[in-house]
């Protein structure tokens, strides 16, 4: 009868720690060979869209404590569009520096540098940001300056790595460029829910970044 009286004194876990375990049992690991999972719509193995990631459930990672390799470069996230979809992107770029993380977004036409030439400050908004969004809708298709950041997007990490993140709007899955077609892209039908897909990919980019710098160190 010991060990039963011992069983009704044994005090309850603590807070933070139910919550812990609560969220190991409802979250499952994604795979770091791609930005997300694969969309309820999709319709084959061979899908190239995504849908809504969840985080891994190790423990959490500080990406803003100091000494983080975040702070390595100017900017988290690089924008890259065209003209055309300008308003869309400044709602994205609001969405994404407005979170708690406070993301720092590289927007062409309010940070680059009058003056400069084109073509540095696309190679500069490249080299200085960790993830790449790009968004790719008829306007991107047509646009050469478009088609030249990704390219160097793609010459910067040509395994992607969760750094280049596809993102398709009013574009045929037939259209997706050919020199993407090994990364998955996310369809934006709903924008709500596209922005938190975005952003949980960067999340994600940028915890698996400062976990992989800590064990390093260790």
């Amino acid at each position: 009868a010991g060990w039963f009286r011992r069983l009704l004194h044994k005090p309850k876990p603590s807070s933070v720690e139910s919550l812990k375990s609560s969220h190991s049992a409802s979250s499952s690991p994604s795979s770091s060979s791609s930005s997300s999972a694969k969309s309820s719509g999709s319709s084959s193995g061979t899908s190239l869209t995504t849908s809504s990631i969840s985080l891994s459930p190790v423990s959490a990672v500080d990406i803003s404590a100091s000494g983080s390799p975040r702070w390595d470069k100017s900017y988290d996230v690089c924008i890259c569009h065209s003209e055309g979809d300008v308003e869309l992107v400044e709602e994205l770029v609001s969405y994404l520096e407005g979170q708690p993380e406070s993301f720092r977004c590289f927007l062409q036409l309010r940070d680059a540098v009058a003056g400069s030439a084109v073509v540095t400050e696309l190679c500069d908004a490249v080299q200085n940001s960790h993830c790449w969004v790009m968004l790719i809708t008829p306007g991107f298709l047509q646009d050469p300056w478009c088609r030249y950041q990704m390219h160097q997007a793609l010459a910067e990490a040509p395994m992607a790595n969760g750094r280049t993140i596809p993102v398709l709007k009013d574009v045929d899955r037939k259209d997706y460029p050919r020199e993407l077609w090994n990364i998955y892209y996310i369809y934006m039908a709903l924008k709500e829910k596209s922005f938190r897909q975005i952003r949980d990919t960067v999340m994600r980019y940028l915890q698996e970044l400062c976990r992989s710098s800590t064990e390093r160190m260790e």
